[in-house]
């Protein structure tokens, strides 16, 4: 299966079981692998024919924007916003940091990867 990934996708966002994780957000990094078939797209040069980026990258956007608890319920929302608006995705693979969380100590990130597909 053909793969298209999105990279260091950087979002302000508003996560986090802390009330004031709510009011001040943090920087995420969110990381993106879908798989489908992209020999139609290969060979007709169609955008129509594959797997939008701007649109996967707006789904990620949006979800980012609605505030969660935890990264694993943001992740799960992101995977099915994929897998219903694109039908071209057959799995998807999301990795999702959040970076400087507030748990003491020096920890750069925590970081959420999960699967799913059709």
């Amino acid at each position: 299966m053909d793969k298209i990934k999105l990279k260091n996708i950087r979002v302000y966002a508003y996560h986090g079981c802390l009330e004031e994780e709510g009011v001040i957000g943090s920087d995420y990094r969110v990381d993106l692998t879908v798989y489908s078939n992209l020999t139609k797209a290969s060979k007709t040069d169609l955008l129509s024919d594959t797997i939008d980026y701007v649109h996967l990258k707006s789904i990620v956007k949006r979800e980012m924007l609605i505030r969660s608890k935890l990264l694993e319920n943001v992740a799960q929302r992101i995977m099915e916003a994929i897998l219903s608006e694109l039908k071209l995705v057959k799995k998807v693979k999301i990795s999702i940091a959040k970076k400087n969380p507030p748990i003491g100590g020096d920890v750069s990130e925590v970081r959420v990867i999960m699967k799913r597909e059709r």
